[in-house]
């Protein structure tokens, strides 16, 4: 039995759908941001760290804008959190995150050292 099958997907094809894809993304940072805003007006990037503190692990969030850090209560900093983990289910929070409500990056915020420390070099690693 000889039946056809399509070997390539068309080029028109391909652009409709990053556009549409594009318009998504679009209107999902637009949503976040607003709901942001909402939550502490000014915040363009919220830093979620997990810690543990006295044996019993917490999560420090903080809100930040252009300027600085944004002046908010522990109710606001736990909504931003909430938005966040709804909005990206399938980010792992048990590690350092940056969000930035300008992009819609969501980025993994490990510490590092200044290069000029060499606390990175793999002979220190051995010891």
């Amino acid at each position: 039995m000889n039946t056809p099958q399509p070997t390539r997907v068309p080029r028109a094809v391909l652009a409709i759908n990053g556009a549409r894809a594009a318009r998504r993304h679009t209107r999902f940072v637009r949503v976040v941001a607003a709901q942001l805003n909402e939550i502490a007006p000014g915040t363009v990037r919220v830093r979620v760290i997990p810690v543990t503190r006295d044996g019993r692990r917490r999560t420090w969030v903080v809100l930040d804008s252009n300027n600085g850090p944004v002046g908010a209560d522990r109710e606001q900093h736990a909504a931003a959190y909430g938005l966040l983990t709804r909005a990206f289910p399938g980010a792992d929070w048990t590690r350092a995150r940056t969000y930035d409500a300008r992009t819609g990056l969501l980025a993994v915020d490990e510490p590092t050292a200044p290069a000029a420390l060499a606390l990175n070099s793999a002979e220190e690693a051995g010891q």
